[in-house]
């Protein structure tokens, strides 16, 4: 995966790879946040987990952009309106 990445203009990731909260499991999760943290693209990391799985294997500072919201990071992304930024919009 990471000759994909380093290919990539853009990266969207959401959630990690297996259970990386057991050492033994971690590996995947920590491979990816490198691989992702040394490209060139623009990082986008969505839900709380990932962000967990990320400062975990040391590459926060290295992500373009980290939404602890998975759900709604994603529904953003699909282009749904999300209930808070639309209660804000019609808030006087």
């Amino acid at each position: 995966f990471t000759e994909a990445l380093n290919n990539a203009k853009t990266i969207v990731w959401n959630g990690p790879m297996g259970v990386f909260e057991i050492d033994a499991f971690s590996r995947g999760t920590s491979a990816l946040a490198h691989s992702v943290a040394n490209s060139y693209a623009l990082s986008i990391v969505g839900g709380g987990d990932t962000d967990v799985a990320i400062d975990k294997a040391g590459e926060r500072d290295n992500m373009s952009y980290i939404s602890t919201g998975g759900g709604a990071f994603l529904e953003l992304l699909e282009g749904k309106e999300l209930p808070a930024v639309k209660a804000l919009k019609t808030c006087k």
